[in-house]
């Protein structure tokens, strides 16, 4: 996962809910550090997921970042100063799948409204959605191979290559690239794009579209296409292990927080 590098205490840090007529609406709330994700805010999302899955008043839902510039720009990674070993890396990535297999695992649609960035945590989450509507400037990736030096679970990789492909992925973790919305929509990763003041309503109409189908078939619907992609997952914690535990992990976020670029040994 990769981070805004603002990531500094903020008043504001929070996921926040609500509900409206049948529509539940969550937003990233971290405008200061372009909604990179806390762990904190990770667990609200688990913990408002989970309730929606028991919830029989919702429909839908609807995700947006606030502010209007990003949607979710990674995660914060003070967090990474204190990993002393590969084992960290491994719980860290552990705790990242089991924060956002709530809402892959939710049995209503889920709608991801992006304007800017979709980044790191910010494109796992996008990806864990049922659809996505974006602005034509926004953008999506993972370029930790030119930020941190870390890498993904295989879970997280396994889910991006089923809605992405692996041509793209490999773009976006091999060479750090970030990839336009024009180029996801022909590839059908966006449904659509729009204006950016046209966002709101055209979710909301996609929303009540959603509402009127039948919600059995759309629950059974994402829970076979989630267990298909999850099926069979290899253990890749040797992996995992290997470049948490690196020398160039350590100095990646170092020269990430001390705001200066890295420099990668392969050691």
């Amino acid at each position: 996962m990769t981070t805004d590098k603002d990531s500094i205490p903020d008043r504001i840090a929070e996921v926040r809910f609500e509900l409206r007529n049948g529509i539940a609406f969550i937003t990233f709330d971290h405008v200061a550090a372009r909604n990179a994700m806390t762990v904190g805010m990770y667990q609200s999302l688990k913990s408002i997921c989970e309730d929606l899955s028991k919830s029989s008043t919702a429909r839908v839902v609807i995700l947006r970042g606030a502010g209007g510039k990003s949607f979710v720009s990674g995660s914060d990674i003070a967090q990474f100063s204190d990993f002393t070993s590969g084992d960290d890396g491994i719980l860290y990535e552990e705790g990242i799948d089991a924060y956002l297999a709530p809402l892959a695992n939710l049995p209503i649609p889920t709608i991801a409204v992006i304007d800017g960035m979709a980044v790191g945590g910010g494109l796992a989450i996008a990806s864990c959605c049922d659809f996505r509507i974006s602005t034509q400037d926004a953008r999506f990736g993972v370029p930790i191979a030119k930020t941190l030096g870390n890498c993904l679970s295989a879970g997280n990789v396994a889910w991006l290559v089923a809605h992405l492909g692996v041509n793209i992925v490999k773009r976006m973790l091999l060479l750090a690239e970030l990839v336009t919305a024009p180029e996801l929509l022909q590839q059908g990763y966006l449904l659509a794009m729009y204006p950016a003041e046209a966002l709101e309503s055209e979710a909301n109409q996609l929303a009540e579209k959603l509402m009127k189908l039948a919600p059995i078939t759309q629950k059974s619907t994402k829970q076979v296409l989630a267990r298909i992609i999850k099926n069979n997952l290899p253990d890749c914690s040797d992996l995992i292990r290997e470049c948490y535990g690196s020398e160039d992990f350590k100095n990646g976020v170092a020269a990430f927080l001390d705001g200066k670029p890295p420099v990668w040994t392969g050691k």
